[in-house]
């Protein structure tokens, strides 16, 4: 069973797993995504913390800034941002059952959002494939991210 919630400061170790080289070129780890959202201090910036069967197994989060108006021009928007899973639990469907999980949560948190953006790194294939699997679009737009090209990606919820 997967379940969503706005990260707690006690979840920190069990989300502090290390990502791999290969990850760390399209995902950030919770720390560092933490460490932004303190250090932007916007307060439109949500963490996010996965469980799976009540243990901590995945983190993403939710930004209501400006920075989604460079995939969007929809204010009534939000960015996901900084998706990852514990290394020790990849393949087991977490990635997807959270990503369908995410429409029911933010309905349920954000009443004014209506659609989730995201970008995500041409070569991530198998992100992108995931992510059209769960009813994300993908219209041909692009920009250029850290590791390169990036498909904008968006969802009406």
């Amino acid at each position: 069973m997967i379940n969503l919630h706005f990260f707690k400061r006690e979840d920190l170790s069990e989300v502090s797993y290390t990502l791999d080289e290969m990850q760390l070129r399209y995902t950030s780890t919770a720390e560092f995504a933490l460490n932004r959202i303190k250090e932007r201090n916007t307060n439109l910036e949500f963490p996010i913390t996965i469980f799976e069967n009540e243990k901590a197994a995945g983190f993403f989060t939710l930004d209501f800034g400006e920075d989604k108006l460079d995939l969007t021009d929809n204010p009534n928007s939000t960015l996901l941002r900084s998706l990852s899973i514990n290394p020790k639990l990849q393949g087991k469907g977490i990635g997807k059952a959270s990503m369908i999980q995410i429409d029911d949560f933010v309905r349920e948190n954000f009443k004014n959002c209506d659609e989730i953006v995201l970008a995500v790194n041409e070569n991530n294939t198998s992100a992108y494939d995931l992510y059209i699997k769960v009813g994300y679009q993908f219209d041909g737009k692009t920009r250029i991210g850290r590791s390169g090209p990036q498909r904008l990606m968006y969802k009406k919820i």
